[in-house]
């Protein structure tokens, strides 16, 4: 069974955001532990784990990437091959 790309990105888009926020209320509720004000634990644990949510999440951050690359790049195709028809460079035949 074959994924579209579009699917396998949105999916990997949708993990990594929950990762990462999954990361920040578990750094949060820590600090919470403590008793840290709750806007100040918010503040320092979104400072922490930017950081490190990129070297935890490293894999899963390189294949977002990736896939928002060749989305682009297959827009940037389709966007080039509708200019050449309007401009009449190629027919719609021709493909």
């Amino acid at each position: 069974m074959t994924e579209q790309p579009g699917s396998t990105l949105a999916r990997d888009v949708a993990l990594y955001t929950l990762a990462r926020l999954g990361m920040l209320a578990a750094a949060t509720a820590l600090l919470l532990v403590f008793q840290v004000p709750l806007l100040v634990a918010m503040a320092v644990a979104v400072v922490l784990v930017m950081p490190i949510s990129m070297l935890v999440f490293g894999s899963l951050r390189r294949r977002v990437a990736t896939g928002m690359a060749e989305r682009a790049e297959r827009r940037r195709a389709q966007r080039d091959e509708l200019r050449a028809q309007l401009r009449g460079e190629r027919d719609e035949d021709d493909q």
